[in-house]
């Protein structure tokens, strides 16, 4: 062979392996709330021998801290570092400017490979004790009890369940070529940690999506290069095709009882809106406009559809709803030149889309009101697209453009909480954040 070809290709080696791992995502919060909660975590005392993998109070002060919502005491300026209830003096902490105090230790078993991680959250100005409790673990467990430890916190003094325990998916790309682009899906904590790599291929892959149980995933590969679209178990790695059709096959949605799935199909030689039978793989068309109709989002109800179309005319997508027993459709949006990507809020009153107000290249993140018919934009950057919602309805993450690569950005429901989370290489887009893990 060749000494300048075996080079080349020993390089192409290294760099796929390089990028076989998933690139870590790393929050940057750009905007907060403007009085956040200000809360003490006292760092856990550590009983064992040697050093843990993972220190329980960084993840809880980062989680906290990354929703915005939050403000830490810093660690220098704490008077004492209880890890008991009876070491605690709440004056020390009221005087830091401290509303909330968490404290904890963690001890191992002597001969035993679990860990004990006992927490106590106080409520400083009322000197009252809110919750506490012991989590068993392993070494390997530690980052998960850190976000079950947030998830108690954040629901105890906010009201809304926490979702620091749940998983997102997302699309990385990075060109190694003028011909050649290596492409991942990739699975990480909510904050970007413990990134892994489920599929890797020279072809794209798009519109990765959660199945109501968070144990299934679907999304569109062109490996064969065409569109399909397949699912993918979790635990195993077993993957299934269920779609080989001629033309489209793309945005797979599964129903809230994870039992059917919509997907777009072009097999008829228009794309349109078809729900599969996910046991019998039977279809059954929905839409039979003359347009495009695509992006297919359940109602919670799981009888109706909310979709993007053009059947408006002049190119000009509009988001409709389609009622499942009886067919009959409406539009849904006419505020805005462009509105597509329907993204339904749980409470079935509100949705999230991407929206264009007049003819401008600025596309945003907008949340309209079914009842009222009123539309909010979201967000300030420029070509959003991709939404997904946080389980408790609390974040929207969705992709976006950053000195010419494609990043996530994340913004709260109400607009006030915002952040970033680059990757340190290539693009990253198309995230889906998954279901509540329980």
């Amino acid at each position: 062979m060749n000494k300048l070809l075996q080079g080349f290709l020993l390089l192409l080696a290294a760099l796929l392996t390089q990028m076989a791992a998933a690139q870590q995502l790393n929050i940057q919060i750009t905007q907060g709330v403007d009085n956040p909660v200000p809360i003490a975590v006292v760092p856990f005392g550590w009983k064992g021998f040697g050093t843990l993998p993972e220190s329980i109070t960084d993840i809880v002060n980062k989680d906290l801290s990354n929703s915005g919502q939050f403000s830490t005491v810093p660690e220098r300026n704490m008077l004492s570092t209880p890890h008991e209830q009876n070491e605690v003096f709440f004056r020390d902490w009221r005087f830091l400017g401290a509303d909330y105090l968490l404290i904890g230790k963690i001890d191992r078993s002597e001969g035993s490979n679990l860990v004990q991680v006992q927490y106590e959250l106080f409520d400083a100005v009322r000197e009252t004790r809110m919750v506490g409790e012991v989590i068993s673990g392993t070494e390997v467990q530690l980052r998960d009890i850190a976000h079950q430890i947030s998830d108690v916190v954040y629901e105890q003094i906010t009201g809304i369940r926490g979702a620091f325990s749940t998983k997102i998916l997302y699309v990385t790309s990075q060109r190694i070529s003028d011909s050649l682009t290596n492409y991942q899906l990739n699975l990480s904590d909510a904050d970007g940690g413990r990134p892994q790599v489920l599929l890797q291929s020279r072809e794209p892959i798009m519109s990765p999506t959660w199945a109501p149980d968070a144990r299934r995933i679907a999304y569109v590969s062109f490996e064969s290069s065409r569109p399909r679209i397949y699912i993918q178990d979790l635990s195993s790695g077993k993957r299934e095709q269920i779609t080989d059709f001629p033309g489209l096959n793309s945005s797979p949605a599964f129903s809230p009882d994870g039992k059917s799935m919509a997907m777009v199909l072009s097999k008829d030689g228009n794309p349109d809106i078809f729900v599969m039978d996910l046991a019998t793989k039977q279809l059954r068309k929905i839409t039979t406009h003359f347009a495009v109709d695509t992006e297919p989002c359940w109602l919670p109800n799981g009888r109706a559809l909310v979709y993007t179309s053009e059947q408006g005319g002049a190119n000009r997508p509009q988001i409709y709803q389609v009622n499942l027993d009886t067919g009959f459709t409406e539009r849904v949006t006419f505020e805005g030149t462009y509105n597509s990507k329907p993204l339904m809020l749980p409470d079935g009153k509100n949705l999230v889309m991407v929206h264009r107000y007049d003819s401008s290249d600025e596309f945003h993140l907008a949340l309209m009101n079914l009842e009222r018919g009123t539309v909010r934009v979201l967000t300030n950057t420029s070509l959003d697209e991709s939404p997904t919602l946080a389980p408790n309805a609390s974040m929207i993450m969705y992709a976006s453009k950053a000195n010419g690569r494609g990043i996530l950005n994340a913004v709260s429901i109400d607009g006030r909480v915002k952040y970033q989370l680059p990757v340190n290489a290539g693009d990253v887009r198309e995230p889906a954040w998954s279901p509540f893990l329980d």
